[in-house]
């Protein structure tokens, strides 16, 4: 197979005959035998405009889906369906992109670093952490009572001492007090949310740890979940199929978890009550998804706006009982 290079250009591109990647003698700016680009870029400054444009559809793309997702997603959604892909983000990659973000900002910004899970080999736990802790703090102030028995310079140990107590004193902020512990009182007769229970009462880090882990290993399973809850608001309708409830219901995904990465900013911006657009926002934007999407009137798209608001809550008690059956089981 031979492929023909006429010239590098002065802009980075090759200029080719032939498709580098089959051969095929080329017409216009693709192979129409395997769809390569006939002109490929070698520069560096070319590469780094190839990145962003695989994994942020930086030329236009990023910037048509989410406008339309946020004000008009009965629109995209339908346009989508209908086979108009080249200006919008694809529903599955656009998930995939905002659980990744999503899960990204909440470290950033939960406040949740006394959870922090620094997963190691020996599995200890902060209790066992803070009782090995305090054995060599122990050591530590025996050294020096020897040291001054001998008159000898205390100051090497005195900085390992004041340096163990400050460590036990970040210990003690991301462990429950003594009394908490005793006084934790929830309890349940199914094992595996009482192991979970009691892995968030002897080590909070680990559990915390383990639920974020899975539940973004799994986020995608609530595709699946969700599409037959949708199939029962048409359930004897020959227009729509499940590939049409498929794509509505990743769509309507990626808004909501974008919602979440909303709500997360704006709280740890000092808007403490953000929460409450989950009240409001959620009904409204499945109404508009409705309407738009399956060409409903204002009545058909009302109640089953509040079916879905039923169904989406049980998807996610589905949800997270697959999460805590994989938490739980280990």
């Amino acid at each position: 197979m031979t492929n023909t290079v006429t010239a590098r250009g002065d802009d980075g591109h090759t200029h080719e005959t032939a498709c580098l990647n089959c051969g095929t003698p080329l017409v216009g700016s693709h192979c129409h035998a395997c769809g390569q680009a006939a002109h490929v870029h070698r520069t560096l400054g070319a590469f780094f405009h190839d990145l962003l444009h695989g994994v942020f559809h930086f030329e236009g793309r990023i910037w048509h889906t989410l406008p339309q997702l946020a004000w008009q997603p009965g629109r995209l959604t339908r346009a989508y369906i209908d086979g108009q892909r080249v200006r919008y983000v694809s529903p599955l990659a656009l998930f995939l992109f905002s659980v990744f973000l999503m899960f990204a900002v909440f470290h950033q910004t939960s406040g949740a670093a006394k959870w922090t899970f620094n997963p190691s080999p020996d599995g200890k736990s902060l209790a066992q952490a803070r009782d090995e802790g305090e054995a060599k703090l122990a050591k530590l102030k025996a050294q020096r009572a020897q040291l001054v028995r001998d008159k000898r310079s205390t100051e090497a140990v005195d900085e390992a001492i004041d340096a163990q107590s400050t460590a036990l004193v970040v210990i003690d902020s991301m462990a429950p007090s003594k009394d908490e512990i005793a006084g934790a009182t929830v309890k349940s007769d199914i094992p595996i949310v009482s192991h979970l229970l009691e892995t968030f009462r002897t080590n909070p880090g680990l559990a915390m740890y383990k639920l974020q882990s899975y539940t973004y290993k799994y986020s995608w399973a609530l595709i699946p979940i969700s599409v037959p809850l949708l199939w029962l608001l048409f359930p004897f309708s020959r227009r729509y199929h499940l590939y049409d409830h498929t794509v509505f219901v990743t769509y309507s995904l990626c808004f909501m978890t974008l919602l979440s990465v909303v709500v997360m900013l704006a709280q740890s911006a000092g808007w403490r009550s953000a929460a409450i657009l989950f009240l409001f926002v959620p009904p409204w934007h499945m109404y508009r998804q409705l309407r738009g999407t399956y060409a409903l009137g204002r009545f058909g798209a009302t109640w089953r706006t509040m079916a879905l608001l039923v169904f989406a809550f049980i998807a996610l008690l589905i949800f997270a009982a697959v999460v805590l059956a994989q938490t739980g089981g280990e």
